[in-house]
């Protein structure tokens, strides 16, 4: 394993930084913004079954649209625009939620700053991947998880902040304009330092065939069932309010929290997947799937918990995840498998977000029992795939 120090020196770490910090100002912009949402809709009036309707559309719409985009991405090789295009959607409507003085307006930016992230994100991927190719896959992809994940760590901060400050939640929106625009500025001056990507991976895939691989299908399967499991952060945002188990000037601090752990997690996991593979997500799994019983307590002490292990698990699903499905699909049809498996994610995530919704507003209890088995479920698929020594 080649050593951190003399990787550091490489113009595809070079490359894979500039992306991170992008990703860093995305972050910073649209989970400051999510760090408040769920709350903001239950002030607008919304009800538990409407924010996890909402968190679940816009997240079915957004990765239902990857299916789209990655394969425009692969036909039309232009990673470059679609990226920037999906990023400036992605960044621009937040602020406008500062203006929305209903739920239903709320939800509708919400939906489309999910779009935008569709947008931009299997073809920034297969740009990613080009460069972790000479990096580690999992170092790579966690590399630029972390950064990401300090990104989703200062915009819940400054949010915070604003509210602290008595700006209300109007005025934590408007402040995102100011890493909205940043990554924009780094992004374009990226695309004339590195316009063509494909260039770091200087060996062609050995991977054949006209088809997407069985093993990947496998994959994807297991993906479904955690992504189904795992409540979003807004449903958990509306429980500590509705409970009073966390003031709003607090939920924003938890999520950082989680945030946080989250980047660590993407850098340990992801350097450990470069070594163990695919067993490393099923230990992943089996620490995350802890978290619901503790998130969605009336103890404010283990919710603080269950947020750190909610961010052990986002920080391997967003590096170790990805990673592996490079090393499974042939180079030229990277975009549309980064597209499919973000498609089966996300019918997954807005399935599971909105019957969790559901059996919320039922019984906290069902969900909590839903959400620990229905994860628990994917390991044995796991188990599956580790066979194919991936």
């Amino acid at each position: 394993m080649t050593n951190i120090k003399s990787l550091s020196k490489t113009p595809a770490f070079k490359f894979v930084i500039l992306l991170g910090f992008v990703s860093l100002c995305a972050d910073a912009t649209y989970e400051g913004a999510r760090s408040i949402t769920g709350a903001y809709l239950g002030v607008l009036g919304a009800s538990g079954t409407v924010v996890g309707l909402v968190a679940g559309l816009g997240e079915l719409i957004g990765y239902g649209f990857r299916l789209v985009i990655g394969y425009l991405s692969d036909q039309t090789r232009k990673y470059w625009g679609i990226t920037t295009f999906g990023y400036f959607i992605n960044t621009a409507v937040v602020p406008l939620l500062a203006l929305a003085g209903r739920w239903e307006v709320a939800a509708g930016l919400m939906i489309a700053e999910r779009t935008g992230k569709a947008i931009r994100t299997p073809p920034r991927d297969v740009l990613l991947s080009h460069a972790a190719s000479q990096l580690g896959t999992g170092f790579g992809f966690g590399l630029h998880e972390a950064m990401d994940q300090i990104g989703a760590v200062m915009g819940p901060l400054a949010v915070a902040a604003v509210l602290y400050l008595q700006g209300g939640y109007r005025s934590g929106f408007a402040i995102l304009i100011v890493p909205a625009v940043l990554g924009l500025i780094v992004l374009l001056v990226g695309q004339r330092l590195y316009p063509n990507p494909c260039d770091f991976e200087v060996h062609t895939a050995t991977l054949k065939g006209e088809r997407l691989p069985r093993v990947f299908w496998i994959y994807l399967s297991a993906v479904a069932l955690v992504a189904a499991g795992y409540a979003d952060f807004p449903l958990i945002a509306y429980h500590l309010q509705k409970g009073a188990i966390a003031s709003s000037n607090t939920i924003p601090l938890l999520y950082a929290v989680a945030m946080g752990v989250d980047a660590i997690a993407a850098l340990i996991f992801g350097r450990l997947f470069d070594r163990k593979g695919i067993s490393i997500l099923i230990f992943a799994v089996l620490i995350s799937c802890l978290f619901p019983p503790l998130a969605f307590s009336g103890n404010s002490n283990l919710a603080l918990l269950g947020m750190i292990l909610w961010g052990v698990g986002m920080g391997a699903q967003e590096s170790i995840m990805k990673a592996a499905i490079a090393g499974m699909v042939p180079m030229d049809k990277r975009a549309s498998a980064y597209g499919i498996f973000s498609a089966g994610y996300g019918l997954s995530w807005f399935l599971g977000s909105a019957l969790m919704g559901i059996l919320y507003d039922r019984s906290v209890g069902s969900l909590v029992v839903f959400s620990v088995v229905i994860q628990v479920a994917a390991i044995p698929i796991f188990w599956q795939v580790r066979r194919h020594n991936i």
